[in-house]
């Protein structure tokens, strides 16, 4: 029909017509449509499932073109909205003899919840009969206008798998004047019109006595049913039995033939030099051509009396507005076709708002919306990883890795966190890097500190001890002078720990090693130099000896000066040439910044610790070959047991300080520094410090003379 309009340069507005295929202009140039096309339709379903965050949907078809046209475009829609197709399936006509049992298989398998049908109600039935014979329900069906409201499902035993459906309609508009037209049909208004009677008839379920005149017909006729009297009223009638709810092709047909009336209107009231045809003429409103009104038709633009916007696209559609109407089962236990919100698409071809506006009721008298996905969505601290050959809605979440985040849901990809940052424990928010080193306030810090502190406290007593005891022959017997710097040395050595407790600086990674290695290096010469004046003394005793001239506080003050040049000159050379500095390690340990020194040259940190070791070696040995001399309160001895506790706590420091990182490294040295210290301070000066104090008898040249006597 459209095509012999179109050879007839006429034009056509259809008030029902859906098909997508006649908005194309090359094609139907001439024609309109009040009714919108299944393509806005479709692009609506895709919109709902939007609107309602479903990712996971079933599509049915019905083998028509109507179905397969209208599926095609949900599928695409859907899929642009960032959902999937869960399965499918074309639905066979109503003249196949039987359905097709694989698809009632796959809905009742499918994890989807929500279901869009396209299709005609007559092709639906059969199956929708199956699914409630198998009592298949949980599903929220999306249906076509093809069904939305078709009266046969309105029945119970559809109940438990239809109710909570939720369709698309055309618009129920309001038509001025139409129920007051409606109840004033009377059949004596116009007795020749026989249609009014029939629908009388039907309406009232009655039978006029005059439509058969033979009287045996017409007896029959009242066994059966009430005869009809005319004093029937329509109004007493249920408006939703007679269709006055549901006037929506009425109303696409109302808005047709007021777009045709705005047109000649708009035709009427052109004036004359402002028209626009060939040199600004109107038409001859009493004589005009079709092409001429067809040119008012494209631009008619005009609201009906309920405020809905009419006029026509540049492809003859009208602005698409639908009726979102829910499948409700009403406490008088019927189901209702309830007009919950609207759906309006806008100009901008795609766009498109919903607006909501009563209660939802879905399947099974739920009231939440029924979620409907392949994979829960993964919360922060996740990240998505699709499923190899399924749609991109099924996936895994996969954990971030240790170091990386996602702080939205359904991130794709971890973000890893800045080098000073690092991930909390939720793996959703990048937290500053605990910042290690070992701190004053630091319970390890404040044990090492305030040990360290006492020790020096201890030594500086026994320093005291011996500069008020100097002149007693326990002090004067092995060069008290080596015994106040070996004290002063050892005040030093337990001051110098700390030194490696608190935050390092520059100034302070370039302190600690360097006065570590000196003070101690003037430790271990102290020792040698004594252990060398004990062997030195001994032997200058032997007849025609030559050592006499080596007994003095020279040759031991030498030997303590040249062994500590030396470790000074290995620092010095340390320190100019690659200084140790302060740097930060985000390697060792996950998670945390370890502030700590870098020694600069490892290899100038190993010669300092090498030449103090060489020097503890030779103290022990000199002082092991010592032991059994002859000396005044066996100073050899304490001396050698000095020197072995010495260098076994050396020795055991190697291992334990490269096996350690961060603060616990730093501790491992401070415990060596003041175990070390504490083993030549107790071996060395506690025992002197016991006749000094408790056995003062003892400290006397008399009994230090007889201690010689009773050793020779």
């Amino acid at each position: 029909l459209s095509s012999i309009i179109l050879k007839m340069h006429s034009f056509q507005i259809s008030h029902a017509s859906s098909v997508g295929l006649l908005s194309n202009k090359q094609e139907f140039p001439s024609f309109f449509r009040t009714m919108p096309s299944d393509e806005f339709q479709s692009m609506g379903f895709a919109q709902l499932v939007l609107h309602f965050g479903w990712k996971w949907i079933g599509l049915l078809a019905d083998d028509t073109e109507y179905g397969q046209q209208g599926i095609q475009i949900v599928r695409r829609e859907i899929r642009q909205a960032g959902a999937c197709i869960a399965f499918s399936e074309i639905l066979a006509s109503v003249s196949s003899t039987s359905i097709n049992s694989n698809v009632i298989e796959v809905i009742r398998r499918s994890t989807a919840k929500v279901v869009v049908v396209f299709a005609a109600d007559t092709n639906l039935i059969p199956y929708m009969d199956e699914l409630v014979r198998q009592n298949i329900t949980g599903k929220v069906w999306l249906a076509s206008d093809g069904w939305s409201t078709g009266n046969h499902f309105l029945k119970k035993e559809y109940f438990r798998t239809l109710s909570g459906t939720m369709g698309l309609t055309v618009r129920n508009g309001e038509l001025p004047g139409f129920q007051e037209y409606f109840f004033n049909i009377h059949p004596s208004n116009d007795p020749n019109d026989i249609f009014i009677k029939e629908f009388w008839e039907l309406a009232f379920d009655c039978k006029w006595p005059e439509i058969n005149t033979n009287p045996v017909a017409t007896t029959e006729l009242y066994m059966n049913t009430e005869p009809c009297t005319g004093n029937e009223n329509l109004k007493e009638l249920n408006s939703d039995l007679l269709g006055l709810s549901n006037l929506r092709y009425s109303y696409t047909l109302y808005t047709a033939v007021y777009a045709v009336a705005h047109a000649l209107r708009d035709m009427y009231t052109c004036k004359p030099g402002e028209g626009p045809f060939l040199n600004r003429t109107c038409a001859n409103i009493r004589d005009f051509q079709p092409w001429q009104l067809l040119h008012y038709v494209k631009n008619v633009h005009f609201r009906t009396s309920d405020g809905m916007e009419v006029y026509f696209d540049r492809n003859g559609d009208a602005l698409p507005v639908y009726d979102i109407i829910n499948w409700q089962v009403t406490p008088n236990n019927t189901m209702a076709f309830v007009t919950i919100g609207s759906l309006v698409f806008s100009s901008v071809k795609g766009k498109s708002s919903i607006t909501i506006d009563k209660p939802i009721m879905w399947n099974e008298g739920q009231t939440q919306i029924p979620h409907s996905v392949c994979s829960e969505s993964c919360p922060p601290g996740n990240r998505k990883a699709s499923r190899p050959g399924e749609p991109i809605c099924c996936f895994d979440c996969i954990p971030c890795s240790t170091g990386e985040i996602s702080n939205q849901t359904d991130a794709t990809e971890c973000l890893k966190c800045p080098y000073d940052r690092w991930s909390n424990e939720q793996q959703d928010e990048c937290i500053p890097k605990t910042i290690e080193f070992l701190a004053y306030e630091d319970a390890m810090g404040t044990t090492l500190a305030t040990v360290s502190i006492l020790c020096a406290l201890v030594s500086t007593t026994v320093l005291c001890i011996f500069i008020k005891y100097r002149n007693t022959p326990i002090v004067k017997a092995n060069n008290r002078e080596l015994s106040y710097i070996l004290l002063l040395s050892l005040v030093l050595c337990f001051l110098s720990s700390l030194v490696f407790i608190g935050q390092p600086k520059t100034w302070s990674c370039m302190l600690r090693q360097a006065a570590f290695g000196i003070i101690f290096a003037l430790s271990v010469s102290c020792v040698l130099a004594k252990t060398m004046m004990v062997v030195i003394a001994f032997n200058a005793t032997k007849p025609s000896s030559k050592l006499n001239k080596w007994v003095g506080s020279k040759i031991s003050n030498s030997i303590v000066l040249v062994c500590t040049v030396i470790q000074i000159i290995i620092c010095i050379v340390w320190l100019a040439s690659a200084p140790p500095f302060p740097t930060e390690n985000m390697e060792s340990h996950i998670g945390k910044i370890i502030i700590e020194c870098n020694e600069g040259s490892t290899t100038a940190f190993w010669c300092v610790l090498g030449y103090m070791g060489l020097l503890a070696i030779v103290s022990f040995k000199v002082a092991f070959l010592a032991r059994n001399l002859p000396d005044s309160f066996n100073e050899a001895k304490f001396l050698t047991f000095s020197m072995l506790l010495f260098v076994s706590v050396w020795l055991a420091f190697i291992p334990a300080y490269l096996s350690t990182r961060g603060k616990y490294m730093v501790a491992v040295e401070i415990f060596a520094i003041l175990a070390s210290s504490s083993g030549l301070l107790a071996c060395i000066f506690f025992p002197k410090c016991y006749i000094i104090l408790l056995r003062p008898d003892m400290n006397t040249r008399k009994s230090l003379m007889g201690k010689d006597k009773l050793s020779t």
